[in-house]
């Protein structure tokens, strides 16, 4: 029954651990009340002011925190943008900034803990069923950017960069609910690709950085245009707007640059692949519709014809699609040629 029926199971797992990473979080920030101090802006100012190259490079560990963000966009085209709103700032937001600043809180009363402060938040009892509840928490995200993959495939699809694919709705009642099989399988076989070359998690981090940083800043630049020339809104307003945005970004991308040789060259490498594949697609099938076109009959002079010279009829009726109006489709033609 697809996501709307495991949903059932996905919700409450995912609402039990944000909570419990809030209360742990806010455990430790009971515990070292002074890393509230961190939420004034003068303590970032100063850093930057004081160590620019340093605060640049730092960028590119900073950006983790936000990582996921970026997915955000698939997930409208599947859950809507209402139920990800309210759920990001009731839930999410609130849990992961207790959490945060929770493992600060940490630090700073024992920097021994820098090698794993997220489970060195918890007590020693609770660390086996954390770690049991984070895996089924990871299993539950993967499953979303699935999803989420899916959705974008199925938008790409129909703006004509990729051929038509087995798309299969998985429920009856929202249309967003799809599963690709072959995206399935090429996800799975890229990620075993992934952990071959990479090893480990921690290997993986500088590609995962540049893919991120990369996919905001283009969303950023298509905003621009979609604001602009969809919306109407004025130049410099929408200059002032997405500018704001796009130079936060292009900062953490060009931060994440300084890692593309120890593995952000992966997922460029992956979009640049993918990339060529769309534009090949999308210029063959302009070209073979700029030779179809050449021979085709439009819709007047081929209903003159018609009535004019009526062709052998045969019982039922027929519908034959078009991708232009006005203009014969050539499988009518085809058919009309050979029965």
């Amino acid at each position: 029954r697809g996501t709307s029926g495991i949903g059932r199971f996905f919700g409450p797992v995912m609402l039990l651990w944000f909570l419990v990473i809030a209360l742990l979080g806010a455990w430790q920030v009971a515990r070292y009340p002074a890393i509230l101090a961190a939420l004034g802006p003068q303590h970032a100012v100063g850093f930057i002011a004081r160590q620019p190259g340093l605060a640049f490079i730092i960028l590119g560990a900073v950006v983790l925190c936000v990582t996921g963000a970026e997915a955000l966009y698939a997930d409208l085209g599947h859950f809507g943008r209402q139920p990800i709103r309210r759920t990001w700032f009731a839930i999410v937001m609130p849990a992961l900034t207790l959490n945060y600043f929770g493992q600060g809180a940490l630090l700073l009363e024992h920097p021994q803990a820098a090698s794993n402060p997220f489970f060195m938040l918890a007590p020693d009892w609770l660390l086996l069923p954390l770690v049991a509840l984070a895996t089924l928490a990871a299993v539950i995200a993967s499953q979303a950017l699935i999803t989420g993959a899916f959705s974008v495939t199925r938008q790409v699809i129909q703006l004509g960069y990729l051929p038509r694919l087995k798309v299969l709705h998985t429920s009856a009642r929202d249309t967003g609910q799809i599963y690709l099989p072959l995206v399935n399988w090429l996800l799975f076989g890229m990620i075993v690709l992934a952990v071959l070359v990479f090893k480990s998690s921690s290997n993986l981090a500088a590609a995962y950085g540049i893919a991120v940083t990369l996919d905001m800043t283009i969303t950023t630049i298509l905003t621009f245009f979609v604001v602009r020339y969809g919306w109407g809104y004025p130049l410099a307003l929408c200059v002032l707007a997405t500018g704001f945005f796009l130079a936060i970004d292009l900062a953490f991308f060009g931060s994440n640059l300084l890692k593309l040789v120890q593995g952000g060259w992966f997922p460029i490498f992956i979009g640049g692949t993918v990339f060529v594949l769309m534009t090949t697609w999308r210029d063959g099938r302009e070209l073979l519709t700029q030779a179809l076109r050449q021979h085709s009959v439009d819709l007047p002079d081929y209903l003159e014809s018609v009535f004019r010279d009526p062709p052998a009829r045969v019982p039922g009726t027929a519908v034959f699609l078009s991708a232009e109006p006005g203009v014969v489709p050539n499988a009518l033609m085809h058919n009309l040629k050979h029965n």
